[in-house]
């Protein structure tokens, strides 16, 4: 073979290569377009915590939540963006916002949250201070779900000391020096004073419970003294009959003659009871009858039942 046969074979193996490559290259580049919009990538998507993996033939995240009809409210958050570009192997996560009321001091707010438990969703919103012995119903360690109602009470809890007056006793003595009517105090009471720790606890500003942590007693009370008179001068006596009747539930009585307010005492002459009455009625009128007590007068000195006692009729002059 001489040496143009061989420059024209080469030239030929050259040519024939130079076409091979023109055309598979077109081939490929004809071939890209229609390979790459087939492609479907592999994800996984995250809703809220629940994981499932999709084909997908979408290029970006907003192509994807069409695609998979995917319903996102206003304030549910998705990443990546929708802007953004997916390939096989991206992980989309979505977080759902739950919807729930807050009711605080009579106010009911609702509000948007992502948060797991009560405490947080009401940390997070911030417009509630929750205090440490603050008390939520549901209680704040529950999870939040979707319609969630969460009424929040703020306890509060501290110590006080208050000074408490000690109430005096009141004793009373007789004086047969001072007339029957004569009532005096001979020395005046004075309250002590104790000082009061409490544990006090507050719900929304309203007390509901107090309790006394200790007391001191810081001044004693001082007893009042009250003297009654027992002196009792008499003028003319009578005796005879006493009856009984219901007038006015005091201690009155009702006389044929005595003048009207004069006092008189009646002693029960069979037993010695004694009791000093008011004039205030006529009567009565019976033989042997001189006096006739109200109820309650005529039972401190003998028995109701007995309708008549014999007595001493006394008028007090003092």
């Amino acid at each position: 073979m001489n040496k143009y046969k061989l420059i024209f074979l080469a030239i030929s193996v050259f040519l024939g290569w130079q076409i091979g490559q023109s055309f598979f290259a077109e081939k490929i580049l004809a071939a890209e377009p229609q390979s790459f919009d087939n492609t479907e990538s592999r994800i996984v998507i995250s809703d809220n915590g629940l994981n499932f993996e999709v084909s997908t033939r979408a290029k970006n995240v907003s192509e994807l939540i069409d695609e998979q009809k995917i319903t996102l409210s206003n304030y549910d958050l998705i990443y990546p963006e929708k802007t953004e570009k997916i390939y096989s192997g991206t992980h989309v996560i979505i977080h759902r916002a739950k919807k729930i009321s807050i009711k605080e001091n009579g106010n009911t707010n609702q509000i948007y949250t992502f948060a797991n438990t009560i405490e947080q969703a009401i940390w997070d919103d911030g417009a509630i201070e929750l205090g440490e012995d603050d008390v939520t119903v549901p209680a704040r360690t529950l999870p939040v779900t979707e319609g969630m109602k969460i009424v929040v009470t703020h306890v509060l809890i501290k110590e006080e000391i208050k000074n408490v007056d000690i109430a005096f006793k009141t004793i009373s003595n007789e004086d047969d020096e001072l007339g029957w009517r004569v009532k005096k105090v001979t020395k005046k009471g004075e309250a002590g004073v104790k000082e009061v720790k409490y544990r006090v606890v507050y719900n929304d500003g309203k007390e509901i419970s107090r309790k006394i942590l200790e007391s001191n007693t810081t001044k004693q009370p001082v007893d009042e003294i009250v003297t009654q008179g027992t002196l009792v001068k008499v003028g003319k006596v009578h005796t005879g009959a006493a009856s009984w009747y219901a007038w006015t539930g005091t201690m009155a009585a009702a006389n044929p003659w005595l003048p009207m307010g004069s006092y008189v005492r009646v002693t029960n002459q069979d037993n010695g009871k004694s009791v000093i009455v008011k004039i205030n009625d006529r009567g009565p009128f019976g033989n042997g009858r001189i006096i006739d007590l109200d109820k309650v007068a005529f039972a401190q000195i003998a028995s109701v039942g007995a309708g008549v006692a014999n007595v001493k009729m006394e008028v007090i002059t003092n």
